[in-house]
């Protein structure tokens, strides 16, 4: 017996019902996963994915970046540190040489860890055991190198990202096949950098100028902003490792373009991450593309399973030459 007197559970009766075969559903037996076969190329193996949420993201988003090659519309990639410290260098400017990567956006990060691959081989030293006796960032090549490049870059008026790239290639480095700033360079394929003075090591290195520095990151700014201006009508722009930097780079790039007239619509957005942040998802995937102005995608996971996946997909995916 309830101690509620007046109070009794809701009555079932009434329940309306309807048939199951009625009922759109999202998700049908068609989109499964198969099973791979020991003697399965990388075609079949993309053939037997789910196509269900990130997959079929990925193949969405992989039609949007096949249709801006098509139609010779911008495919930038703004990228984070952590691309190149995964070792998705090779990767990129692959897919540089195919024509799906048309320009580059890197924060401070990428220009320290593409430089050092290029010249040792290695790069992303053990912090932990380096700051505390005050070593952390004191590589002599590294800060020369990228210091000295924004002085040439004012001298030369270009911006940082450019001019790092052709001081790397006058170095003759002995990994330049591996670096996304000497492929860039080579293909004169944009690379634009984005610095946070202080947020480098470089900028605590005897040689450094921090007027050189942010007039020459003004200046890819400036030159981003033209290319994303080109966008419209089809490009693509991939936000891949940076939570902070380059989504606020890429949303004031945006509203330059569109406060001195221009139009920025049919435009194509992704956020590839770890996890989704708010800058990237407010910034790159949903505001650009808001009242119809594009189609925006967030894409979960870690960069050296995702990136591959969606290069392989654009390789060698449904759809592809």
């Amino acid at each position: 017996m309830s101690i509620y007197e007046d109070l009794q559970p809701i009555s079932l009766d009434g329940v309306s019902t309807y048939p199951l075969s009625s009922r759109p559903s999202k998700v049908t037996v068609k989109d499964f996963a198969s099973p791979i076969s020991e003697n399965s190329s990388l075609r079949d193996y993309l053939a037997t994915l789910p196509n269900i949420l990130a997959v079929q993201s990925i193949r969405d988003l992989v039609v949007r970046m096949r249709r801006a090659r098509e139609l010779r519309k911008p495919i930038i990639w703004g990228i984070g540190g952590h691309v190149i410290k995964t070792g998705l260098g090779p990767i990129m400017i692959d897919l540089m040489n195919r024509g799906f990567v048309t320009a580059i956006a890197g924060n401070g990060s990428v220009l320290v860890h593409d430089a050092e691959i290029a010249i040792a081989g290695s790069t992303s030293e053990d912090v932990d055991a380096t700051l505390g006796v005050g070593s952390f960032g004191g590589a002599e090549e590294t800060g020369r190198l990228l210091n000295d490049a924004a002085r040439h870059g004012v001298r030369d008026a270009t911006g940082l990202g450019e001019s790092l790239g052709r001081a790397l290639l006058e170095l003759k480095p002995q990994y330049e096949n591996l670096s996304v700033l000497c492929a860039a360079y080579k293909a004169r394929v944009p690379f634009t950098a984005f610095i946070t003075i202080g947020g480098d090591i470089a900028h605590f290195h005897p040689s450094a100028d921090g007027a050189a520095l942010g007039a020459t990151s003004h200046t890819d700014f400036r030159l981003l902003a033209e290319i994303i201006r080109r966008m419209n009508g089809g490009g693509v722009y991939l936000n891949v490792g940076s939570a902070v930097s380059l989504p606020e780079v890429f949303l004031k790039c945006v509203t330059l373009v569109r406060n001195l007239g221009f139009q920025l619509n049919d435009i194509t957005t992704a956020n590839f991450d770890f996890i989704q942040s708010y800058r990237p998802l407010t910034n790159v995937v949903r505001r650009p593309t808001a009242d119809g102005a594009g189609r925006g995608y967030a894409i979960t996971g870690h960069h050296e399973l995702t990136i591959p996946l969606l290069a392989a997909e654009l390789i060698c995916g449904a759809g592809a030459e």
